[in-house]
């Protein structure tokens, strides 16, 4: 994970500090009217949609708001249907992407990403290109300050969690697990009134490709304005750049 948490992190404080709040109420409702097409409107025994109506809370989402995406999802409302679509790609100096979509019309999204891939010294790869090059794991972020590490390490191995990070960041415990019990351990650490900053399926790059001067430039714009586009959920990535270098690009 070298490197890609701190890009995670900047990305929170990016989005937290983003005044379009309506641009991030359209991609909880399309994340929560997806997952309950998928698994049902039931938050109680749908994880993906339990945590979508979590996220949507935490983000001041109108409780109405997330009750119409909930009844679109299972087709009791007409409206738009969202579909999941991944895309791999390379970026600058042969960086891999993975870029995570919702989209109501694949034909667009793809064209648009194609765009701005090749635009900035990218370009989309085909399945199986770079996919190969991440693990995809679940991540689970406590605050430090929340709670004693021993008394985490403690819980944590109850739990199941495959890893506990103390250094990942200066600001937060990690807790690594299998991603399809990430949702069960979260409510497992719940119970035990742990408070969970955020919990993430993430694809963690193998290895990092490092990038210094230009080629940094080039990989935090591209990164930059996939994760502005509207039907980007994420982008993964397996660029490394030094803290300072990372901290000038996203504050210019």
């Amino acid at each position: 994970m070298s490197g890609h948490s701190k890009w995670s992190t900047i990305k929170h404080k990016k989005q937290a500090a983003d005044k379009k709040r309506s641009k991030i109420f359209t991609k909880i409702i399309k994340e929560i009217t997806i997952a309950a097409r998928l698994g049902g409107g039931d938050p109680e025994a749908n994880p993906r949609l339990r945590v979508a109506i979590d996220k949507g809370k935490e983000a001041n989402l109108p409780k109405d708001n997330i009750e119409r995406a909930i009844l679109k999802g299972i087709g009791d409302l007409e409206g738009v249907n969202y579909e999941d679509v991944m895309y791999e790609a390379y970026g600058p100096s042969g960086g891999a992407l993975i870029i995570e979509t919702t989209t109501d019309n694949p034909n667009r999204t793809v064209a648009e990403i194609r765009h701005i891939l090749s635009k900035h010294d990218g370009n989309l790869g085909k399945n199986g290109t770079v996919a190969w090059k991440f693990d995809k794991k679940g991540i689970i972020s406590i605050k430090k300050e929340t709670i004693d590490e021993d008394a985490l390490m403690e819980i944590a191995l109850e739990v199941g969690a495959e890893d506990f990070k103390t250094d990942e960041e200066p600001e937060y415990y990690i807790l690594e697990t299998d991603p399809s019990q990430m949702h069960s351990i979260v409510d497992k650490l719940k119970k035990q009134d742990v408070k969970i900053d955020e919990s993430e399926i993430q694809m963690i790059p193998k290895n990092t490709v490092k990038l210094t001067g230009k080629d940094a430039e080039k990989a935090w714009k591209i990164y930059s304005i996939l994760e502005d586009h509207d039907d980007v959920d994420n982008v993964w990535h397996d660029f490394e750049i030094d803290d300072e270098e990372l901290e000038r690009l996203a504050s210019s």
